[in-house]
This record gives C-alpha cells, sequence and structure tokens, in this order.
C-alpha cells in the first residue's frame, strides 16, 4: 500500500471532516476509486453501510438501500476523489484495465441524483510518496515486464502475461504466481463479495483461479508436489522402500501447504485443493 505524503494525508483529513467519515474510511475508498481507473469503485466499509459500488455518471448502490443521506456522501465523496486522482500521474492506467463481473447478486439501489461538490481539493498536490530511484513501480515479481493485461477490483488485482503462461495476483499485500497451463484467458470475475473467490474464462470455459499450479507466494517458489514414478524393479530378497519414500514426501509438501494457510498466504480453498491433488498421488 502507498505511503500519503503529508499534503496527501492533509487531503484525505480535509475530506473525513466535511464528509462526517473517518480518515480511514477516506483513504479507504480512495484506494477503491484508484482501483477503479478513477471511473468506479467497489468497496466494502462499515462507516459506507457494508459493501458498495459506484460508477461516475451517478449511479451508487450501498446495502442500507434506503439511506439517501449516505448514498449522497459517498456518492458525492468517490466523485471528489475521482476528480482529485485524475491529476495525479501514473494512478490511471490507460489500455486493458478489466472491471470484474459480479459473481452474486447484492441488494442495492442505484441513486440518479448525487451529491457533487465542487469545492473540492485541486491541483497539482502529490498524495502519494514516490517510489523510490530506480524502481519500476511494478507489483508482480521481477523479470516479468510486460503484462498483456492488468486490472484490480476490491483491492484484489492482476497481471497476466500470455506468451510465458503466467498469472500474478495481489490479495490482501501478498502476490501469487501461477502457471495458467493450456488456458488462453479472456477475462476475470470475481463475486461481489471483499476476498470472493476469483475465475476466469478461457477456451475451456469457466476456472477458479486456485486450480491452477502455483509458482511462487512473495517471490518465493513453491516445490511442485512429487509427480508419481513406476517403482523401479528390485530384486525379490530386496524390500521396495520407494512408496514409503514417495508418501513421506507429499506429507511433508501437505504440511508445507498447511503452514501457508495458517499464515494467511494461502486461503482454505487453495490448500483444500492442493492437498487433495496431492493425496491422489498415495
Amino acid at each position: 500500500m502507498r505511503q500519503l505524503t503529508a499534503e496527501g494525508q492533509q487531503i484525505i483529513n480535509n475530506l473525513a471532516q466535511r464528509y462526517n467519515f473517518s480518515p480511514d474510511a477516506v483513504f479507504s475508498l480512495l484506494q477503491s476509486v484508484i482501483n477503479g481507473n478513477g471511473s468506479m469503485a467497489q468497496f466494502n466499509h462499515p462507516e459506507f453501510g457494508g459493501s458498495g459500488q459506484w460508477m461516475k455518471g451517478g449511479m451508487i448502490m450501498l446495502g442500507d438501500m434506503f439511506n439517501n443521506y449516505l448514498k449522497n456522501s459517498v456518492g458525492g465523496l468517490c466523485q471528489e476523489l475521482a476528480n482529485l486522482i485524475a491529476n495525479q500521474p501514473g494512478l490511471i492506467q490507460e489500455g486493458s484495465f478489466q472491471t470484474q463481473q459480479q459473481g452474486t447478486q447484492q441488494q442495492g439501489n442505484f441513486a440518479n441524483n448525487q451529491q457533487q461538490n465542487s469545492s473540492g481539493p485541486t491541483g497539482n498536490v502529490s498524495l502519494f510518496v514516490p517510489p523510490p530511484a530506480g524502481s519500476s513501480g511494478n507489483w508482480w515479481p521481477a523479470g516479468l515486464q510486460f503484462p498483456n493485461s492488468t486490472g484490480s477490483q476490491n483491492n484484489v488485482r492482476y497481471a497476466y502475461f500470455a506468451t510465458i503462461r503466467r498469472l500474478a495476483i495481489e490479495t490482501n499485500g501478498h502476490v501469487t504466481l501461477y502457471d495458467t497451463l493450456d488456458h488462453q484467458i479472456g477475462g476475470f470475475s470475481q463475486q461481489q463479495s471483499v476476498g470472493g473467490s476469483i475465475t476466469f474464462t478461457s477456451q475451456f470455459g469457466l476456472v477458479d483461479v486456485s486450480t491452477l499450479p502455483v509458482i511462487s507466494i512473495d517471490n518465493v517458489p513453491v516445490q511442485a508436489p512429487v509427480p508419481n514414478q513406476p517403482a523401479p524393479y528390485l530384486e525379490p530378497s530386496q524390500p521396495n522402500t520407494e512408496p514409503n519414500l514417495q508418501e513421506a514426501n507429499i506429507f511433508e509438501a501437505i504440511e508445507k501447504l498447511a503452514t501457508l494457510r495458517d499464515k494467511g498466504i494461502l486461503t482454505d480453498a487453495e490448500f483444500n485443493t492442493k492437498k487433495a491433488e496431492l493425496l491422489a498421488r498415495l
């Protein structure tokens, strides 16, 4: 997460005071508007009535669907944040920034009468501390320089590298690199709720990301499961210890995956999928 400058923090504090929200709530909404490329935002914060969605042009949907005052406040704040980041170099990306689809229906209601405040912060004040000199600002693993498509939503972002069959996904500050195998990915979708499962479409239909092999997590390689190998021919007098050795390797791999799950690096779904793959090799 990028660090605010002193001027940027002052802008956030002023907006929080003017809209009667906490600075934490305003900053989280700022991240959502940035993830939506300045034209939309999907967010989930208790001060905004839980999960909701805003789209530039006046559409606002909140979990507290009958609270028109809250709708107008959140809508006006989103518009000011969108105007603010429009003057920030590098925050709005051009090209293949894809909007995530919603996998579950969320109760809500669109309001067309969005409040806009023209007295918001303007100018070329730098919101965030610039990255260190020589840093490219890329969040994906080093060596993956030219993604075919990128996108983000609900504090999850991805970068797809079709030519080398790799997919990088960042969630909760952790970057997981996947092998896309033979999939020719055409689009991504995510469930409405924050942390919802991520799927993609390919020539094989709708596929869950958790079914892809994991290459690394936070640049730390993940050891691939030991494949089944036919037991070598042994003389009758010699005991065949190969199955026992393979079984020990599989259980050791499961223990490592469990450690990653306990640390929050793997989700329960990812752990269960990999565990089932390993157990199937016994």
